[in-house]
């Protein structure tokens, strides 16, 4: 049936366990959509509870308060059905986990249909098997004689679009098997850099397959470390894209993926403009969703923190980011003139707070421990430490969140101090690899400066001890940056990576590095996910262990 219809897409920002919030929230985007004359409405995957909502589902009255949210959404659908996301119970007397992953169909002020989640991803950042039951079986739904098949998210990663096939099922093709003219996909598809591509290229390979158009709805906005970019779009029977809805913000629109597509819209494929984006989300819904309504930072007058400056006055506006400069003995004046600098910019409050006083202080405290040792390390510690103190003061002073500011290429190798430098509530580039940071800071100044360009010109350092340059203790960055993709995201061993021509020592040291680090990654904030294999929840490495390799 080629039949026109026109069907609302929610690409909605929903808050996890926020029922009463989310309810709210469908409900606003259920009548938009009504009032631009759509037939059916359709949202993203657990729309109703926010993805992941992880343990949470444990918790005793957390499944029955979101299908009490349920019933009450349903009472307020009238004749155009909306499909929404939710959790529901596994039957009791069924063996296998507790709950399902599933989607109601509401129609007339009831539950109309119930759908289950098939394909239960457990990789990287995914562990929908600790927690719910797939589906049996697959059956389109049969409505205003369509046939309409409803997947949820991961039911459509199947393995063609996947690494290695990791199911014996195919959701899509049991669905096309049944007959269906509609094939609808509720998603909560985090982010990474080159994910809204391939989902294009696979949701468009879909409906090429299965010859009929493909509506996928994903969700938007961030919880804890993922960022959900939207991105969602329809494709006509031919995989022709029909609508691509933009990425980072909520969208609300009526799509008929009947009608011929009238061009294939472009999608924006700028990498340091998406990672920009994702990292000011992510920003944005960590700390309002927390409850928190401003940030403190440090202010080196070095580019990460300039560009964590940069993301969080975008994310939450200047008046609400507070900077402090904490220039230490070794500090360059430079240094704090770009601070400065950066804060005219940027709009936003920066405060000088020397720390020598109070360096001498704990070094004079300490004088009859360390009687007879040379300084070292440890007196660069300090100053790192001292600044952490005072960020933190002020955090608990005036309830500001305080962000960390290192990147990926230094919290991989260590190259950061705990208790120091990586005090704080959000790690914000934390998987931004270093020559990121220079290729987002340059976008960001595409049209005018705004990070100095000499905190973007001059080389990077800690500036903990006299003349002091990163590069006096890491390799250059364009080299350390392309061993560690190959080491943590492609997971290659130190022998695969040395074959591709990189020099044997630098590889073995940058192992050792990231394996003998993984302790303080473990005490660090929580970071933005935003390449495919960040530390933190996709990446789980025992602290304490001997294999080399």
């Amino acid at each position: 049936m080629n039949a026109l219809m026109n069907i609302g897409i929610a690409q909605i920002n929903a808050v996890i366990g926020d029922f009463p919030g989310n309810v709210k929230l469908l409900l606003a985007a259920y009548r938009e959509c009504l009032e631009a004359g759509a037939e059916l409405v359709v949202t993203p995957e657990l729309s109703l509870v926010g993805y992941p909502p992880r343990d949470l589902v444990f918790k005793s009255q957390f499944v029955p308060k979101c299908l009490q949210a349920l019933d009450y959404l349903a009472g307020e659908v009238r004749e155009v059905p909306l499909l929404v996301g939710y959790v529901d119970h596994h039957h009791p007397a069924h063996p296998g986990k507790p709950f399902r992953n599933a989607a109601a169909w509401l129609e007339n002020g009831k539950i109309r249909h119930r759908i289950w989640k098939t394909l239960l991803p457990t990789y990287d950042v995914f562990d929908e098997r600790r927690y719910f039951e797939p589906s049996d079986s697959c059956e389109p739904i049969v409505w205003n004689g369509r046939r309409i098949g409803v997947t949820i998210c991961e039911d459509i990663w199947t393995e063609a679009h996947l690494q290695r096939p990791f199911y014996d099922r195919d959701p899509v093709a049991e669905l096309s098997a049944k007959g269906i003219d509609i094939l609808l996909n509720l998603s909560a598809s985090p982010f990474h850099l080159g994910k809204p591509l391939l989902r294009r290229s696979m949701i468009g390979g879909i409906a090429r397959k299965v010859k009929v158009p493909v509506v996928y709805c994903n969700s938007v906005g961030a919880n804890d470390q993922l960022v959900f970019d939207g991105h969602s779009l329809v494709t006509d029977g031919n995989g022709g894209i029909s609508a691509q809805f933009p990425g980072f913000s909520e969208t609300v629109r009526v799509v008929n993926p009947f009608a011929p597509a009238a061009n294939d819209t472009e999608l924006d494929t700028c990498d340091a403009g998406q990672l920009y984006q994702a990292l000011v989300l992510g920003v944005r819904d960590y700390v309002t969703k927390s409850g928190f309504s401003s940030v403190c930072l440090g202010l080196s007058g070095g580019i990460d923190s300039a560009l964590t400056a940069a993301i969080a006055a975008d994310a939450l506006g200047p008046g609400n980011v507070r900077g402090l400069t904490m220039p230490s003995p070794y500090s360059s004046r430079g240094s704090v003139d770009d601070s400065f600098s950066l804060a005219k910019n940027l709009g936003i409050r920066c405060d000088e707070v020397p720390i020598r006083n109070a360096f001498e202080a704990v070094k004079s405290t300490m004088l009859p421990v360390f009687e007879g040792k040379a300084e070292d390390v440890t007196e660069e510690n300090m100053q790192a430490r001292l600044r952490g103190l005072m960020l933190m003061a002020l955090s608990n002073k005036e309830n500001h969140l305080l962000l960390t500011t290192g990147n990926k290429s230094e919290l991989a190798v260590g190259y950061c101090t705990i208790y120091g430098d990586m005090c704080g509530g959000l790690a914000v580039i934390s998987d931004l690899p270093k020559v990121k940071v220079y290729e987002v800071s340059r976008w960001i100044n595409r049209e005018r400066e705004i990070i100095p360009w000499n905190t973007i010109d001059k080389p990077p350092s800690a500036e903990l001890r006299p003349d002091q340059k990163d590069q006096d203790t890491l390799p250059p960055y364009e080299i350390l940056d392309a061993i560690l993709e190959l080491y943590v995201e492609h997971q290659l061993s130190a022998d695969e990576i040395i074959s591709r021509g990189y020099e044997e020592t630098t590889v073995r040291w940058i192992q050792r590095r990231v394996d003998f680090n993984e302790w303080k990654r473990h005490q660090a904030a929580p970071g933005l996910r935003v390449t495919s294999k960040a530390f933190g929840m996709g990446r789980r490495m025992p602290i304490v262990q001997r294999f080399v390799g």
